[in-house]
This record gives C-alpha cells, sequence and structure tokens, in this order.
C-alpha cells in the first residue's frame, strides 16, 4: 500500500532519513517501505535513483520482486537503527569498523564507472567525467542507500547524532547547528508539541498556585 503523506527528510542526513522512513509524525505509525511500491516511492522522493531507473525497475519485475527487495531494505534498516543507536553521541573509534560488515558487504557488489560527458556551459560545451551506476537487477535499487549510510558513519561526527526528544518520538537526525544545541526532530513536529505541553503545565500550576 503506497502512503499518501510525504516522507520525512529533517535528519540533515540521508542516512539517517533513511532510519526515518518508519515514523509516527501525528497518531499512527507509517512505514514508507511496507512495500515495493513504498521503496520505489521513497527512494523517488530522497532523488537517489534516477526516475527512468525506477519506471524500468518497476516494469521489468516480476511479481512479488519489488515486495521482496522492500523487505531487505527494512532489514537492512533495522540492522543499521540497531549500529547508529549503540553508537551516536560519542565520536567512532576503530573497533567499530568489524560491525559495519555487513554494510562494506553490500557496498562490494556496486558496479559503478566513470564516463566522458557533454554538457552545455553557456554558449559552448565542455566534457567532463561523469560517474555512473550499472542497474542490472532490482537489488541494485539497494545501493545508493548503502552509499547514504556509508556516508553518515564517514562524514558525520556521531558525536551529534541525536534522537529526537521528543517523548513519543523515534526520529533520529545529525545536529548540525552552532552550539550542537538541537533537540529536535523539527520545531513543527515535536518542537511544537513540547511548547504547548510546556504552556498547558504553566497554566495549570498558575491555576493551583491561584
Amino acid at each position: 500500500m503506497t502512503q499518501s503523506m510525504p516522507a520525512l527528510f529533517l535528519a540533515d542526513s540521508l542516512g539517517l532519513d533513511f532510519l526515518n522512513s518508519v515514523a509516527t509524525p501525528v497518531d499512527a505509525p507509517i512505514d514508507w517501505l511496507e512495500d515495493g511500491e513504498g521503496l520505489l516511492g521513497w527512494l523517488r522522493q530522497a532523488h537517489l535513483v534516477p526516475e527512468e531507473v525506477l519506471r524500468s525497475a518497476r516494469e521489468r519485475a516480476i511479481p512479488g520482486e519489488m515486495d521482496r527487495l522492500a523487505g531487505q531494505a527494512r532489514a537492512l534498516r533495522e540492522w543499521f537503527r540497531t549500529f547508529v543507536r549503540e553508537h551516536k553521541g560519542r565520536p567512532l573509534q576503530p573497533s567499530d569498523l568489524m560491525a559495519l560488515d555487513p554494510l562494506n558487504a553490500l557496498l562490494k557488489r556496486d558496479e559503478r564507472y566513470e564516463e566522458v560527458v557533454a554538457e552545455p556551459s553557456g554558449e559552448s560545451t565542455v566534457f567532463t567525467l561523469a560517474q555512473k551506476r550499472r542497474w542490472n537487477s532490482s537489488d541494485a535499487l539497494l545501493l545508493p542507500i548503502a552509499e547514504a549510510m556509508a556516508r553518515l558513519v564517514c562524514d558525520e561526527d556521531f558525536s551529534h547524532v541525536k534522537a529526537c526528544e521528543g517523548p513519543t518520538c523515534t526520529l533520529l537526525f545529525a545536529d548540525h547547528t552552532r552550539g550542537h544545541a538541537r533537540r529536535w526532530c523539527s520545531m513543527a513536529l515535536c518542537g511544537n508539541r513540547a511548547k504547548q505541553a510546556a504552556h498547558r503545565l504553566r497554566q495549570k500550576t498558575s491555576a493551583g498556585q491561584a
């Protein structure tokens, strides 16, 4: 069943946005990867896979293939969630590398290559070296997700990977704010809820003291 609500991209890191592809933004939990169409939709919204590749994957997939792939994506997500939750709040150490063996095994399946392409530049054309990827199977759709996870591990200081302080929120984010004082997944979601709850508490306290 394809989700009508847009996926959440609040984490300032696609690797963490992938973990946030299951969440409870309002009342009921939503899993944007609950089936094959959900996975394709999330990849499109994340701009990780070209539209024509997603369309081709959908057209050539045998019955049940995309749902199977979505199941693999969910398993990958929950494995990585365990790693992130166990290591957030402190810098990664050399000893943590072994725990990333499943991610490295997935990255090794990538088929990337470089190609000279011509691109317009003003009134002229320039030749540039572009990185391309072969999409030889549906499983290749997991590779840009693996790359986003790897970028989180390599580019982010895990000291600043945080969980939202909302009481029922499960979202994670990379705190890039000055002073690293971010507390909420989003002010529009948990931040406003916390402000409203504090306001109600102050009103209740004032009424009790009157």
